[in-house]
């Protein structure tokens, strides 16, 4: 079908462009210390650097962002509250002989804790017992929540990982990798009220405090997140988010050599990414974009526009190099069904083509009554026969 082409202009973008520094080129990567590591813009969705970052490793207590996000997910729908009293039971035991010398929320068997806090000991004390205990008491069985866990991969696109418990601790059916870590990072960072928990720095119960394990929440007033994670075999890990001047960056390394490096190689990547390059959002989602012409409809025209927020990450400084086009159906013939799409937004880079988003209608528009449809009819015969 044929379009109708229409030049945009986003103004938010070009202003932005005058506070900032003009670097001509961005510089290499830096070189990082770890078996695979992954950048990325939360909004955007812009891979920055990337090493292996499809390649299956041990998560060790990464797993947790699973888990808690299986909660998040649960809570949100209202399946279960935070002021859930959950009885420990055995398995989810502090003194399990399985959890000896790993992390721990020190919850006691046959005591009743909230769900609440059992939250804050999987993502802040990083405990492989209030994990289990978690698991236990939204699916029933560590096995069976493992499926959910597995479930959740596969709807967030998950496609290298695979879960077979709840905390992380080595399994040889047991793995992910940065990509996918960073895409479970970003679905984590969107429960609003569950992602306030990775940025507390300690947590106290039963008289113990338990600090934070990312040290980035110290050191880097940037960093609100997310999880840490050691085992032998996984090396040091650490998947972060932090948000400068309206611009958040997502982390993961895997494999560094102790707890330092894996705080050092991920400075190295933020400083990287926040320093060479910046996100705008050009267009918010549902905002009218253009208005075009329908044959034989109930209304002579309909609103088209994005159905979500379009963000774009490029070069710092280049903004004014940017350019987006609108490409629409040239012939729109009702029933027009909201958020069909009728054409796309092409927004490129010094004319590179950097962006493609469909563009829908923004309302239904019905058929006309039947002389309107007669009418139109004829007139488009002609403008057929023109054309």
């Amino acid at each position: 079908m044929f379009k109708q082409v229409f030049a945009v202009f986003a103004a938010t973008v070009v202003l932005s462009s005058s506070v900032v520094a003009q670097p001509d080129l961005v510089p290499a990567a830096p070189s990082i210390a770890a078996s695979a590591y992954f950048l990325m813009d939360a909004n955007s969705g812009e891979v920055l650097i990337e090493h292996n970052a499809d390649e299956r490793m041990p998560p060790a207590s990464l797993t947790k962002l699973m888990t808690s996000y299986v909660l998040s997910y649960e809570l949100e729908r209202g399946q279960v509250s935070n002021d859930d009293m959950v009885t420990i039971s055995k398995n989810a035991w502090a003194q399990n002989p399985i959890f000896n010398g790993s992390s721990l929320m020190w919850i006691e068997v046959g005591k009743q804790v909230s769900l609440g806090d059992l939250h804050k000991g999987v993502v802040i004390s990083s405990g492989n017992d209030s994990s289990v205990a978690v698991a236990e008491h939204l699916a029933g069985s560590e096995d069976a929540f493992a499926g959910m866990m597995n479930q959740h991969a596969a709807m967030l696109g998950m496609s290298n990982s695979h879960f077979a418990n709840s905390h992380g601790l080595p399994h040889p059916d047991h793995y992910i990798s940065v990509r996918d870590l960073a895409t479970l990072a970003n679905a984590i960072i969107a429960y609003k009220n569950e992602y306030a928990l990775y940025s507390e720095r300690d947590f106290v119960f039963n008289n113990i405090r338990q600090s934070n394990r990312n040290g980035l929440l110290w050191s880097d007033p940037s960093v609100d997140g997310l999880k840490t994670g050691h085992t032998v075999d996984a090396g040091y890990c650490l998947v972060t988010s932090a948000k400068r001047e309206g611009m958040r960056l997502i982390s993961v390394v895997m494999g560094t050599s102790s707890a330092k490096a894996r705080e050092r190689e991920t400075q190295k990547l933020l400083s990287y990414g926040f320093r060479y390059f910046e996100t705008h959002q050009l267009y918010a989602g549902g905002t009218e974009l253009t208005r075009s012409k329908v044959w034989k409809g109930d209304s002579d025209e309909v609103s088209l526009g994005v159905q979500k927020d379009v963000f774009i990450t490029i070069p710092r400084g280049k903004s004014d190099a940017l350019n987006a086009q609108l490409n629409v159906d040239e012939v729109l013939i009702a029933p027009i069904t909201a958020d069909q799409e009728y054409g796309e937004l092409v927004v490129s880079l010094a004319g590179a083509e950097r962006l493609r988003v469909p563009l829908v209608a923004l309302q239904a528009v019905e058929e006309g009554g039947i002389l309107k449809r007669l009418w139109d009819s004829i007139v488009l015969f002609f403008v057929n026969l023109i054309s």
